[in-house]
């Protein structure tokens, strides 16, 4: 490990211990002020509940937040659903005041299909029993992430009491931001505020607002129009809502011909020069030869495959030449008539209105309390982790909550991140100048006055392709290489000719110039053989 990786190592552990320090302090300093707080520090069983429902076989557990000593409740299994509640000690109610929803996710394995949200449920008079929680159980607001397909949003969902019809109604916010589909810590804040406003912050950064009673916010909106298309009202049979027909006066003209074809021979065009009409574009394969264990008489008759004629390549085309075509001047297709504005045209039909005998005026929403906080949800990805889970009266604890349970765990992670696509960046930028240097040396090894140094140059390219840790040492070693023969060649000169006094005779001399040219060439024969083949060029 480098030493800027220890370092950085360190300093991760300090804040961790750190924000694990800050971590135990939120929980004892900040529980009090909130209305519910679950931590998961303990494990769950015995306070939360797990549905036993059938359908509902995913497994929880009591697990912790990769890299952190932080507990939470975890999705432990792929594509199952999973239904777990717990009970308040009272029911909240959401009409006095502020309220603020907050929990925590991480998608330690991403997502790709499936939902990470939190039902806060009506009381259990509503219907519904903790051992048989499913997704028909009423609820007052579901809130959270959710992704699948097209789907991809924060949801916040009020049911809501129609007073007139007595009827719930799911109203869904409207341009719900997205859901951060990284692997971090993420928080979850919804603000419902006395005035009817509602806030949607992701991680203390507000993402939407919104107002409850404002038709452009809910689908739909919680105050219902005051009228409504008459469901008894028919359209009159001799209603016209074609605003073009044909002319009915229109005539198709004498000289329009509809059967001229769309395209014709072009007769002005000429056979290249060149053209070989007697070659087809297509000739048997002359070094295909028939199979030793082809029988006639169950393969049938064998034939060599086609291959490209060789011929035709140079030539402008083969085989039997034809005119082409072009588009044919005189074509006009079927003649129809010519539209006109419609004298009988009425507009688009529709229903008459009349007063909506649901419909009633609100000052604020008749909200149903909270009476258990549920996780009902169907994924196709595992390692979903729950934490920190609140309900409280001040947007300032939950913000305090957010700066000392969520922040320093989110800061590691995010640190870890960046090191993580630093070092992988590093990576691939170092191999990348490792190719380009390589790619230099054999480029150098070719060079004509290094040729008696070759093979030497080749080895220790290769040994550094087999060991890239020692590219720079590689690349010094082959520049002080190639500096000492040029500066060699450039300034060491030639060597002077040596005297040699003739004493033996012409034969003497020529014997001995024979002799060595034989050990010349022993030696050479030697050294061929001894020496390994090497490649001249690295192969790609």
């Amino acid at each position: 490990m480098g030493e800027g990786n220890r370092i950085l190592l360190g300093l991760l552990l300090f804040s961790f211990a750190f924000s694990s320090f800050q971590l135990l302090s939120a929980s004892n300093d900040d529980a009090d002020d909130a209305i519910f707080y679950e931590s998961f520090d303990e494990d769950f069983e015995g306070r939360w509940i797990v549905s036993d429902k059938g359908d509902y076989q995913g497994a929880w557990k009591h697990a912790k937040s990769e890299g952190h000593d932080d507990y939470g409740l975890l999705v432990s299994e792929q594509a199952r659903k999973y239904a777990i509640v717990k009970e308040l000690d009272a029911p909240v109610s959401l009409k006095d005041g502020t309220v603020v929803l907050q929990f925590e996710t991480r998608l330690q394995k991403g997502l790709e299909c499936g939902g990470a949200y939190l039902k806060y449920l009506r009381t259990q008079e509503a219907g519904w029993k903790p051992k048989e929680f499913d997704n028909e159980a009423p609820y007052s607001i579901m809130f959270g992430p959710d992704k699948c397909g097209a789907t991809n949003k924060v949801h916040f969902i009020l049911k809501h009491k129609n007073p007139k019809s007595g009827e719930y109604v799911e109203h869904h916010l409207k341009d719900t931001p997205s859901v951060p589909l990284d692997k971090l810590s993420h928080v979850y804040t919804a603000i419902l505020k006395p005035d009817n406003e509602l806030q949607i912050l992701i991680d203390g950064e507000e993402k939407k607002k919104a107002n409850f009673l404002s038709s452009e916010d809910f689908e739909p909106p919680l105050i219902p129009s005051k009228t409504i298309p008459d469901p008894d009202d028919t359209k009159p049979e001799d209603w016209d809502e074609r605003a073009k027909i044909p002319d009915p006066d229109a005539v198709k003209p004498e000289d329009w011909d509809e059967d001229a074809p769309f395209e014709i021979e072009d007769e002005e065009a000429e056979k290249p020069e060149g053209w070989l009409d007697d070659e087809p574009e297509e000739i048997d394969d002359p070094d295909a030869t028939k199979p030793e264990d082809w029988d006639d008489e169950e393969d049938g008759e064998w034939e060599a495959p086609k291959i490209d004629n060789p011929k035709c390549e140079a030539a402008p085309g083969c085989g039997e030449w034809k005119r082409p075509t072009k588009k044919n001047p005189a074509y006009k297709g079927k003649w129809s008539a010519p539209y006109i504005d419609n004298p009988a045209y009425k507009g688009i039909w529709k229903p008459q209105e009349i007063p909506n005998p649901n419909y009633f005026e609100l000052e604020k929403p008749d909200f149903e309390p909270i009476a258990a906080i549920g996780i009902e949800i169907w994924t196709m990805q595992d390692g979903i982790l729950f934490d920190n889970i609140l309900i409280a009266t001040d947007d300032k604890i939950a913000a305090s909550y957010r700066e000392t349970t969520w922040k320093p765990k989110f800061t590691i992670e995010k640190e870890k991140q960046k090191a993580e696509e630093l070092a992988a960046t590093s990576s691939d930028g170092l191999a990348g100048f490792q190719k380009k240097i390589f790619d230099l040396l054999y480029k150098i090894a070719d060079i004509p006055f290094l040729s008696d140094h070759k093979l030497k140059i080749i080895d220790i390219i290769e040994k550094g392709e087999k060991q890239p840790n020692i590219t720079i040492g590689i690349l010094v070693s082959v520049v002080v290489v190639f500096l000492t023969i040029f500066f060699r060649l450039v300034f060491g000169g030639k060597k002077p000719a040596r005297v040699v006094e003739k004493t033996n005779t012409g034969r003497t001399e020529t014997s001995t110039n024979q002799a060595g040219e034989e050990n010349e060439e022993n030696k050479e024969k030697e050294e061929t053989s001894a020496a390994p083949r090497r490649r001249t060029r690295r192969e790609n």
